[in-house]
C-alpha cells in the first residue's frame, strides 16, 4: 500500500515536470509571436507611410502636363477641405 502511494506520488511528481516544461516552452513561442507581431504592426505602420508619401510624391510629381498637375493639386485641396470640415463638426 505505502509503496503504491509512493508510486503514484513520483507518477504526479513526473506528470507536473513534465506539463511545467511544456508550460515554459508554451510561454516562449508565445513571446516569439507577440515580438514578430510588434515587428509586423511597425513594418505595416512603415509601409503605409512609405505608400503616403508616394502618393503624395505623385501628386506633385512634374509630370509635364500641367493642367493634369493643376487638377490633381486642385483634388488634394478639395479633400482637404472635406477633411477640416468633417473635423470642425
Amino acid at each position: 500500500m505505502l509503496e503504491d502511494i509512493k508510486s503514484n506520488i513520483a507518477k504526479l511528481v513526473a506528470l507536473y515536470e513534465a506539463e511545467h516544461q511544456k508550460a515554459t516552452v508554451l510561454e516562449e513561442r508565445l513571446r516569439q509571436c507577440e515580438e514578430k507581431s510588434l515587428e509586423y504592426k511597425k513594418q505595416i505602420t512603415d509601409l503605409n507611410q512609405q505608400i503616403a508619401n508616394l502618393e503624395l510624391m505623385h501628386a506633385f510629381q512634374a509630370s509635364g502636363d500641367p493642367a493634369g498637375s493643376r487638377e490633381r493639386i486642385g483634388k488634394l485641396i478639395k479633400e482637404i477641405d472635406r477633411c477640416i470640415k468633417l473635423l470642425e463638426s
